[in-house]
């Protein structure tokens, strides 16, 4: 059987996740205990790549034994303080790349990993390669807010974006991303700004404003309602909001931080009197809703949009329960088809934005937005 994008899957791959077990801060205790939650509740196979003694020991203190949990042993590790594109070069045989390389070859359906995030572009851009008619790949994080959940996009992986067709393409990629993970029929889609009014915002935010505002003629199969402001993240019906990667990363770390501190100031208000302390036991199951509902982890992870696989990024921090959300989200994307239904949207909506691809940056901080990573072949 063949997949999207013509390449060989046997059924058992449909599903598996590819999971880098060595990637996040707390590897692999973190990663082995969310593999093993996932295959147990949501019966989804499990790919852990890494070095398989000490993720044997972790299975062996859990006590677990499940043919359902299979180990890609490796023997390089691409970490933190590791140049993106060089150590994807190089490392080949690092955990985070093979697994990139399991799901190219059909050997697993998705990738998910809590490691550098730099490595991971890298490796979505030179392993994966990007979808036709994507200029750059991006992450598209879900928030939560009084009408449900928003998609922001992108979140990090492109600082500058240089272009406007690029924000476009975000809009259609991340419209595609709610229709298939939320199933929303036809997203509303807005384009974070300074303001609301036309005259606001940058040269950049400003004609993307004008592309998206041509979508009503395409038509489009999402409803462009024009610029939002930052409040209205939490608060408007909205399903997607387009920005660039440096202040979508802003805004995703600043949320959990008011998230957390939020917490903190009502732990401690709540336990200055004694009748404080006895509303609170009251209100207790009250603030354990709000919290998992802000809770970055119940999320599980962010998926980069605009490359030729499903890859889930994690939080370096991420515990087992982030771990096995993320492995839930990668495998329920697959299942759902995300891929052909990014490339039936952007061909679609090929009319909104320019068809020629700009160059691509290198894959980290320090590039610059003229720099052309080398693909390599598969």
């Amino acid at each position: 059987m063949r997949d999207g994008a013509g390449k060989r899957t046997g059924s058992g791959a449909r599903r598996r996740v590819a999971l880098d077990a060595m990637g996040g801060d707390h590897s692999p205790v973190a990663e082995v205990e969310g593999a093993v939650v996932a295959v147990r509740t949501r019966g989804i196979p499990v790919l852990l790549v890494g070095d398989e003694p000490r993720i044997r020991a972790e299975l062996r203190r859990l006590g677990v034994s499940d043919p359902r949990i299979e180990i890609r042993h490796t023997t390089e590790v691409i970490t933190m303080d590791d140049h993106p594109g060089q150590a994807v070069r190089r490392k080949k045989d690092a955990s985070l790349r093979v697994c990139f390389d399991l799901v190219r070859a059909g050997e697993a359906a998705a990738v998910v990993s809590a490691g550098n995030s730099g490595a991971f572009l890298a490796c979505g851009l030179f392993v994966m390669k990007r979808l036709p008619g994507v200029d750059r790949p991006g992450i598209v994080a879900s928030f939560p807010n009084l009408t449900g959940k928003v998609a922001v996009m992108d979140v990090g992986a492109n600082v500058d974006v240089g272009k406007a067709e690029i924000l476009a393409q975000f809009a259609i990629m991340g419209s595609a991303f709610v229709r298939v993970l939320y199933g929303k029929r036809r997203p509303r889609v807005a384009l974070l700004s300074n303001g609301e009014e036309a005259h606001k915002g940058s040269l950049l935010t400003r004609a993307a404003h004008d592309i998206l505002g041509r979508a009503a003629a395409v038509p489009a199969d999402f409803d462009y309602v024009g610029y939002c402001e930052g409040n209205d993240i939490f608060k408007q019906p909205l399903d997607v909001i387009v920005t660039d990667g440096f202040t979508g990363n802003v805004i995703l770390k600043t949320t959990e931080g008011i998230a957390e501190a939020i917490f903190d100031l009502i732990r401690e208000e709540v336990t200055r009197t004694r009748t404080r302390q006895v509303l609170a036991r009251l209100l207790k199951p009250a603030f354990k809703a709000i919290q998992k509902r802000t809770d970055w982890a119940e999320h599980g992870g962010a998926p980069l949009l605009g490359v030729d696989g499903v890859a889930v990024l994690c939080h370096g921090r991420s515990n087992a329960l982030a771990i096995e959300h993320a492995i839930e989200m990668a495998a329920g994307l697959s299942e759902a088809d995300l891929l052909p239904a990014l490339r039936d949207s952007l061909t679609r909506h090929a009319s909104l934005y320019k068809s020629a691809v700009a160059p691509e940056p290198e894959a980290d901080a320090g590039a610059r937005p003229d720099q052309e990573p080398e693909e390599e072949s598969a």
